[in-house]
């Protein structure tokens, strides 16, 4: 019978950690704040025991394996990342050792590189990807960096990043377009993000649509409110057009998201005629670190 698992998705800014029964079922959850950049060198048998260490008492057999930005050059310890095409038995030959205490390991696993024209990188999300258990399809993973990957024959062959999320908080919060945004209403929330859609199709680009923000309030036209909605709407449809450009348009899309973003990106994608799979970040990180657990060698 397989062996609990200790699993952590340990990003930037928050640290994930789950306790699963060898049958897939989560039993205990944690989230924290305690991301790598609250950890101190030397910090992570400490942080690791805050976060999970009671999950240890309780299971004290179960495998410990993390992802996320743990593994980067600034995390615990580097873990080099994969280059695509790879398959999950490739992206777990590649995961390294570090010590928690004197009797126990944990598992890093590395994040995967992409040479497609432009180099990228991705650190946690393959992870989610290998969740999905496609053998061929195209998954979309939104964010502060958003971001798209192509599986054919099983393999994560390529994939891409997009600042999504980012640029939306400089252009609502520090640019021009800020100065007459306000906290929007339910209403302005629709009207902005119905508008932000439309737009997202219009001749111009993304610089010129963008300036609308602006404009159409001071023309009387949309409300203060509606600006915040109306960019994010309209940068969650450039990207989508901006990914359909590299993997094609028209694809069943593996939506893995939950709360405002799966509501933000189903209705962009249903908008530009794609069906959606839905699957919440949790079910995918369970499902791919088991499934990557289970490829890790003996």
């Amino acid at each position: 019978m397989p062996k609990p698992l200790i699993a952590l998705d340990w990003g930037t800014t928050r640290a994930r950690a789950f306790l699963i029964s060898g049958t897939g079922e989560v039993l205990e959850r944690r989230i924290a704040d305690r991301g790598i950049q609250s950890v101190p060198a030397g910090g992570y048998p400490e942080a690791f025991a805050e976060l999970a260490g009671d999950f240890r008492e309780t299971a004290p057999d179960a495998a410990i394996v993390l992802a996320g930005m743990v593994g980067s050059r600034n995390g615990w310890i580097e873990a080099r990342y994969v280059p695509c095409p790879a398959s999950p038995a490739e992206i777990a030959a590649n995961a390294i050792k570090a010590a928690i205490d004197a009797a126990t390991t944990a598992t890093i696993l590395p994040g995967l590189s992409c040479d497609d024209g432009a180099f990228d990188v991705m650190r946690g999300e393959e992870t989610l990807i290998v969740g999905l258990g496609l053998s061929d399809g195209i998954a979309c993973l939104p964010g502060t960096h958003s971001k798209w990957a192509e599986i054919r024959q099983g393999r994560i062959t390529r994939f891409a990043s997009f600042m999504t999320g980012e640029i939306y908080g400089l252009l609502r919060n520090d640019s021009i377009l800020a100065r007459l945004a306000e906290a929007p209403s339910d209403a302005d929330a629709v009207d902005g993000a119905t508008r932000g859609r439309a737009a997202a199709g219009r001749p111009g680009g993304l610089l010129n649509t963008a300036f609308a923000a602006r404009t159409e309030v001071l023309a009387g036209r949309m409300p203060g409110g509606a600006v915040g909605p109306y960019l994010s709407a309209l940068l969650v449809g450039q990207e989508i057009a901006g990914a359909e450009a590299l993997f094609g348009k028209g694809q069943t899309i593996h939506l893995v998201a939950d709360g405002a973003l799966a509501e933000s990106y189903g209705a962009g994608l249903q908008a530009r005629g794609h069906a959606i799979q839905l699957i919440s970040p949790e079910a995918a990180f369970v499902a791919g670190v088991r499934r990557l657990a289970a490829d890790l060698p003996a």
